[in-house]
């Protein structure tokens, strides 16, 4: 993997064109978080938050329910800071990367970059919660098997629970069917049982995340602290990340990350979403990434993006 290493760079700032390529294969990482086969492409450029409603969440340190504003689409002058702060974000010749942030107490959104990427592990997120959207619609409880494989899956991001869960939702067309009630425009599950090859832009993930941490969901008050609690709980060699922006990175933060090598080219797929605290306001990040030629790069990349995007909302519409 070495010798195909392009040279690190600082890219210039402003929206950059949607680079990785679509690959036909990739490989199944162990015990990794990951996914394997054909790569079903779809382009989507939509990197606004969505949806213009106020609700209310609960305080990740209190449980109280706080008012949560959320804006028709991120303000342009935030882009432009996050577009000014990812200038100093170093990405690699061939690699690409998009990131979504939105403050949950004032709605003050920003976005940069745009296209679809791999999920990897990250759609571990959207398995459970569809699973817990259909166990709702059943009027039952998850099974304790359920239960045991969702645990594994989102704490350790063990695969073959994954796989099991992804089974149980229906696959691809169970998971479509959820993100349609929850609001997800541009994601796409993975062909078969190919689950880590889910497409999905930052945008569409914020909206997920907006359905796990806020208030105005479709997931009940239950469903939404399993979840909130599972990602809360991580396994120490994973705390990476979104969680690097948070004030206090060993507590202020809920999250899942997802890593996959491509076995045409050796290059990484490397994202993370989450809930972080920054002095004292909950906010949501999402960044997506691919092309680092290895994983440590891409572990870079996303946690530099994800400070990029704080500093581009801290202390506004505060």
């Amino acid at each position: 993997m070495d010798s195909h290493r392009a040279r690190p760079r600082v890219r210039p700032g402003g929206r950059r064109r949607f680079l990785c390529t679509v690959l036909a294969s990739a490989v199944l990482v162990g015990a990794t978080a990951a996914g394997t086969a054909r790569v079903k492409a779809q382009a989507h450029a939509d990197a606004g938050v969505v949806s213009s409603s106020a609700s209310s969440t609960a305080s990740p340190a209190t449980g109280e329910e706080v008012s949560v504003a959320v804006a028709s689409e991120p303000s342009a002058d935030r882009d432009a800071l996050l577009a000014g702060a990812m200038r100093s974000v170093t990405v690699e010749d061939g690699a690409d990367v998009s990131v979504a942030v939105l403050d949950m107490a004032s709605g003050a959104g920003a976005a940069y970059g745009d296209g679809a990427f791999d999920t990897a592990s990250i759609v571990k997120v959207d398995i459970l919660a569809a699973l817990l959207l259909q166990a709702q619609d059943a009027d039952r409880r998850l099974t304790a098997r359920e239960r045991t494989y969702a645990t594994a899956m989102i704490e350790d991001s063990d695969n073959a629970s994954a796989t099991a869960l992804w089974d149980a939702i229906g696959g691809s067309a169970g998971l479509d069917a959820a993100n349609r009630r929850f609001g997800l425009t541009g994601t796409t599950g993975g062909d078969g049982g190919l689950w880590g090859l889910t497409r999905t832009t930052a945008a569409d993930q914020l909206v997920l995340l907006r359905q796990v941490f806020g208030d105005d969901s479709e997931l009940g008050s239950a469903s939404r602290t399993y979840l909130r609690t599972l990602m809360g709980r991580i396994a120490t060699g994973q705390r990476w990340g979104v969680s690097a922006a948070a004030s206090v990175p060993e507590s202020g933060w809920a999250l899942k990350n997802g890593w996959l090598p491509r076995s045409t080219t050796g290059l990484w797929d490397v994202n993370s979403i989450g809930r972080i605290t920054v002095d004292g306001r909950d906010r949501l990040v999402a960044v997506l990434s691919c092309g680092s030629t290895t994983k440590a790069r891409g572990v870079a990349l996303v946690e530099a993006a994800a400070k990029a995007a704080v500093s581009a909302i801290r202390d506004t519409d505060a």
